[in-house]
């Protein structure tokens, strides 16, 4: 019994010294397989992170677009609320159309709505917007019209001082934000600023309406007229929805685009 206690004890000793001698040489063959492990698992978690960063690129890219949306659907409820506040304070028959081209044309100021004969639309019919006047419907088709600005350079108003009631007509001039006002008096007292309104006149327009504000006058010495620039309240330049208005009475009013 004790000799085989010995003899296991030698066996044991050997077996640490063996062990000893062959850690190293195994380490040394499982360095690679370690290595190769390392750079699969990180190629494993990087390309996990380029999915993950491109996921939530996109995610954010989509938010981004439907936050857009959205602002955008609060500016035209905006919008559309201002537009339902004027139809009140025009007190006729109101129809909101939306704008779906523009004329390019530089000599002419000139939109295309999406309402036409189908709705009852016609020739001469004003157009507003929030802030004032638009223009006039020119041309009508079953499902569009066109409609000329108030800057058009064909195109005539009757309107009266805010602040006297003294009546003239506004021109426009053919440029996106000015008319100009004819036969003014070179002795009236006309402050920068002054609201300008349509006076009713020809039936086309409703009366009292806001059309342009003052924003430039010039004396010329010798001559009996002012020379009267002014900017249109209405947002020419950026209405997307535009009011149709009916006359309260009376015929549709004949077409006339021709300055007054």
């Amino acid at each position: 019994m004790m000799t085989m206690d010995h003899r296991y004890h030698h066996l044991d000793t050997f077996r640490s010294v063996l062990s000893l001698i062959i850690e190293p040489i195994r380490q040394v063959i499982d360095l690679p397989f370690s290595i190769i492990g390392g750079v699969n698992e990180n190629l494993s978690s990087r390309s996990t992170l380029l999915s993950d960063n491109e996921e939530l690129r996109v995610r954010n890219l989509l938010l981004k677009a439907q936050l857009q949306k959205y602002a955008a659907l609060q500016s035209e409820n905006m919008r559309l609320r201002e537009l339902l506040d004027s139809s009140f304070k025009v007190g006729d028959k109101v129809l909101i159309a939306e704008l779906i081209r523009v004329d390019l044309d530089p000599f002419t100021r000139r939109i295309v709505i999406n309402k036409g004969s189908n709705d009852d639309l016609f020739a001469g019919q004003p157009l507003l917007d929030s802030e004032g006047i638009i223009g006039q419907i020119l041309q009508v088709s079953p499902f569009s019209s066109t409609a000329m600005l108030i800057t058009d350079p064909s195109h005539a108003i009757p309107i009266q001082l805010n602040s006297t009631g003294q009546r003239a007509i506004a021109t426009g001039t053919g440029r996106p934000g000015e008319l100009e006002l004819l036969h003014i008096p070179s002795n009236t007292k006309l402050k920068k600023g002054e609201l300008l309104v349509s006076s009713g006149l020809g039936g086309r327009f409703p009366a009292g309406y806001p059309v342009a504000r003052v924003i430039r006058t010039l004396k010329h010495p010798g001559k009996p007229y002012l020379e009267v620039i002014a900017e249109p309240t209405a947002y020419l330049q950026r209405s997307r929805e535009v009011l149709v208005v009916w006359p309260s009475a009376g015929p549709h009013p004949e077409a006339s685009t021709g300055k007054q």
